[in-house]
């Protein structure tokens, strides 16, 4: 009888990590179909900002997956071969093309709807049609759920994860013990207008949001629902958390929590939250016909809420088979009780730009004292409403 030995251990181990090293092709369609979806040329005209070849952008928001996916030694190249593009990776499992695939799938139903919104004289000549590209396809921690991306993401950035509102969410993260690092498993998002337009379109995109109502559903079922379970989603901003009431029958408030059922008997926590950047329109002076006082007011409550929206997305990620009730009552005791010194800080800092000296005489002064002792009874119970199954 063969006796193991620790050789034979170490050799099975290597044989065991072969999938690994492995190189794999993973098909990734016709020039045209790449073209399509990958949005080239993403900043060039007559003058180039970034004059690369549909090669080097593919691979450039592949690279970016890597990275986030945890795979730092991990490369990959894009070829063109009879008007065909492959991505061949190495360091990586054998199977992670299929969440790739899966992504580029899905986005034909973007590129669809995003032809007959063209067609029927409804798409904008700044628009563009900008997919979730460069994020963890396998390594997600949980599921952000937005309105649309910001043109400069693409344009200037070509990074989906790059904009204020991904900055700002990305610190909250790291405020609730997410190293900076990490973050970006954590934002995987789905974006409810798959399009990169200017900051003001808000109103504009709440408007098409049925040319994409395939995209969308199957978005949030691919990425939200995995082998062991489900991954833990937060809906940022009023038009979102709409979309959620619209399309699920939930309706979702700022900390308060649903559950969706994007395939029969499978369900997903969703956490209803502001949108990252709302913070700047309620904390601003102007809102309040220059009164300061009051804008800090309201911008220290919906710090507040934020840092407990960040701190439910962060616990739940780490330990999917948390209470979500239990834990957001935990979170926003943390941040609107026993914490609430440190929110009032970190809103100084982060809002205001204030030094962390400032920031602490800041909230030292009778006012925001007062202020923040009547935020006590600002953490309300949340409750969990029932899927529509």
């Amino acid at each position: 009888m063969f006796k193991p030995t620790r050789l034979s251990f170490a050799l099975a181990a290597l044989m065991g990590s072969a999938a690994v090293q492995a190189d794999i092709e993973v098909p990734l369609g016709s020039t045209q179909r790449v073209t399509q979806l990958f949005a080239f040329p993403n900043n060039c005209n007559v003058i180039c900002f970034r004059p690369w070849t549909l090669e080097q952008t593919v691979e450039h928001y592949l690279n970016q997956s890597l990275q986030r996916d945890g795979y730092s030694r991990a490369k990959v190249s894009v070829k063109t071969h009879e008007g065909q593009l492959s991505a061949t990776f190495s360091g990586v499992p054998d199977n992670y093309g299929r969440p790739l695939t899966a992504l580029l799938d899905t986005a034909n139903l973007a590129y669809h709807g995003a032809s007959k919104l063209n067609s029927d004289g409804k798409w904008a000549y700044n628009w563009y049609l900008f997919l979730p590209l460069g994020m963890a396809l396998e390594n997600r921690k949980s599921i952000e759920l937005l309105h649309f991306p910001p043109d400069y993401s693409l344009t200037q950035a070509q990074d989906y994860l790059e904009s204020a509102t991904t900055d700002r969410w990305a610190a909250l993260l790291t405020d609730n013990g997410i190293p900076a690092t990490e973050t970006p498993g954590y934002q995987t998002i789905i974006d409810i207008a798959p399009i990169a337009a200017p900051s003001n379109a808000g109103k504009d995109l709440e408007a098409v949001y049925s040319y994409f109502t395939d995209y969308q559903t199957r978005m949030v079922k691919e990425l939200s629902l995995t082998p062991g379970g489900s991954l833990p989603m937060v809906a940022f901003g009023a038009p979102v958390r709409n979309w959620i009431k619209q399309q699920y029958g939930q309706t979702v408030g700022v900390l308060s929590l649903a559950q969706i059922s994007p395939a029969a008997g499978k369900t997903v926590s969703v956490l209803g939250s502001n949108h990252p950047s709302y913070i700047w329109y309620a904390a601003d002076p102007a809102t309040y016909d220059g009164n300061e006082q009051k804008a800090d007011e309201a911008g220290l409550k919906v710090m507040g809420q934020d840092l407990s929206a960040a701190c439910w997305q962060a616990g739940m990620g780490q330990k999917p088979a948390s209470d979500p009730n239990v834990l957001l009552q935990a979170c926003m005791n943390t941040w609107q009780v026993t914490r609430k010194e440190q929110t009032c800080e970190l809103f100084y800092t982060s809002v205001r730009n204030l030094t962390p000296e400032q920031a602490n005489a800041k909230c030292a002064t009778p006012v925001i004292k007062a202020h923040l002792k009547q935020l006590k009874t600002a953490a309300p119970t949340p409750t969990l409403a029932a899927p529509a199954l």
